[in-house]
């Protein structure tokens, strides 16, 4: 443990050399990040394959694509994110100028999960290094074979008084957290996010919380069947099941539940085929104990399809259950709930938490108006799933259970940076006018 506390000091001591406050520095950092990840993909490929039996084209897509493009996205606007930027001045502040600066916190520390273990440490640090901070890393020891590839390629490549990976499981995760940071960047479960933020708020760090949610997913009777069981079937499954983002229950019409249903029975055996256990394009479990709780979930519902699963092989068929769990599944179990009446599908949104996503395929626009006017969550996508993730422009963050904070694109450069507000007074004037009755008369005539 003596070993951390010597890598913040030197952290600290290299931020405040003033280092990485340089714009070209950033930037040189950036187009190295981009270069190790391109040079060494088959390694990040290879990793993921060993902990989650994940495809090559999945991993490239969800780590190394969304890596690079978020570099890219970095690299073409930093020299503007970074500039003094002019904001207006109210007139009875005249003759003053005002500005913003976005200033890096310091030393940072990133903590990333198991399902997606590179992109999700990855990304948050892109933003960390775009705003001028120093970061320790703290992948998740779930997947090890992750955890040691994003080891290896920084311990070889980046000073660690810039760039530090701390492997281990809960005992170095704990004194961590017990450490002077100056932000903090979380993604996990809500459970483990609760004791992050109590730790923060020892040293009053500012944080980032990404967690889960359970994401619904609704479908109506003027959506087009074949288009969303299709896209259901591919964005449920990714991963197994373990994303964060992917729909963790069904809201359909009782009128189109049974067509849809044997619509989306169709496209899991077609992308999966009729044994998804022999499929090579299908993941598997990270560990025993997510397996023991994804199969005690069958036991809430009826299952409609699928329900077989393997202890050694970390195997758990694509499964349809009728449910109705309070729990978020995070894994390939997806429960269906049908409504009779659209006003239903509000009361039970508002008797779930806050999700990350809601997810709705339909044609009715008045529908569409009324989901992003009237439910709270941290995105809304219609007639797609997933895509939301892709876009640099767009934030990515939950609210309430799911978390709070955005990143992505310059959403990320903001969360790594203090924004710092500035304003020059000209005095050369002497005005007298501000300590005069005559002023405070002019700003009760504003109200």
């Amino acid at each position: 443990m003596k070993q951390i506390e010597e890598i913040i000091n030197k952290q600290r001591e290299f931020f405040n050399s003033r280092k990485t406050i340089n714009i070209n520095f950033r930037i040189e950092q950036l187009k190295k990040l981009k270069k190790l990840i391109l040079n060494n993909q088959q390694e990040i490929i290879d990793a993921a394959k060993k902990d989650l039996n994940r495809p090559e084209d999945e991993t490239f897509i969800s780590e190394i694509f969304l890596c690079i493009n978020e570099i890219n996205f970095a690299l073409k606007n930093i020299k503007n994110w970074t500039k003094l930027s002019r904001v207006k001045t109210p007139y009875y502040l005249w003759p003053s100028k005002s500005y913003t600066y976005a200033q890096p916190y310091g030393v940072t520390l990133i903590i990333s999960p198991w399902n997606y273990p590179f992109q999700l440490t990855i990304n948050p640090l892109i933003g960390a290094i775009a705003a001028g901070n120093c970061s320790i890393l703290k992948p998740s020891e779930i997947s090890q074979n992750s955890s040691k590839i994003i080891y290896k390629l920084f311990s070889e490549n980046f000073d660690p008084e810039f760039i530090a990976v701390i492997e281990g499981g809960i005992p170095e995760s704990e004194f961590l957290l017990q450490q002077k940071f100056d932000y903090i960047f979380f993604t996990g479960s809500p459970r483990v996010g609760k004791i992050v933020m109590k730790a923060a708020a020892e040293n009053l760090t500012p944080l980032t919380l990404e967690l889960g949610g359970k994401n619904p997913c609704i479908i109506d009777e003027t959506s087009d069947l074949d288009l969303a069981s299709k896209y259901i079937a591919w964005g449920k499954f990714l991963n197994a099941g373990q994303s964060c983002i992917a729909p963790d229950f069904l809201l359909i019409s009782e009128k189109i539940k049974d067509n849809f249903i044997e619509k989306l029975i169709f496209y899991i055996k077609k992308f999966y085929g009729e044994n998804s256990q022999q499929n090579k394009n299908y993941g598997r479990i990270i560990n025993q104990k997510h397996l023991a709780r994804l199969s005690e979930l069958l036991k809430e519902g009826k299952i409609i399809y699928g329900g077989s699963f393997n202890d050694k092989d970390l195997y758990f068929e694509p499964t349809l259950i009728e449910s109705d769990t309070n729990e978020e599944v995070f894994g390939p179990v997806l429960p269906i709930i049908s409504f009779l009446d659209k006003k239903n599908i509000f009361d039970i949104l508002k008797h779930n938490t806050k999700p990350l996503a809601i997810y709705l395929f339909s044609k009715d626009k008045k529908l569409q108006k009324k989901l992003i006017y009237n439910t709270s969550s941290g995105a809304i996508c219609f007639n797609d799933l997933i895509i939301q993730v892709s876009n640099p422009n767009l934030p990515f963050g939950g609210i309430g259970n799911s978390g709070f904070g955005k990143y992505h694109g310059k959403y990320s450069f903001d969360a790594f940076s203090n924004k710092k507000a500035i304003i020059y007074s000209r005095n050369r004037f002497n005005l007298n006018f501000r300590f005069s009755k005559i002023f405070t008369k002019l700003l009760k005539k504003i109200l």
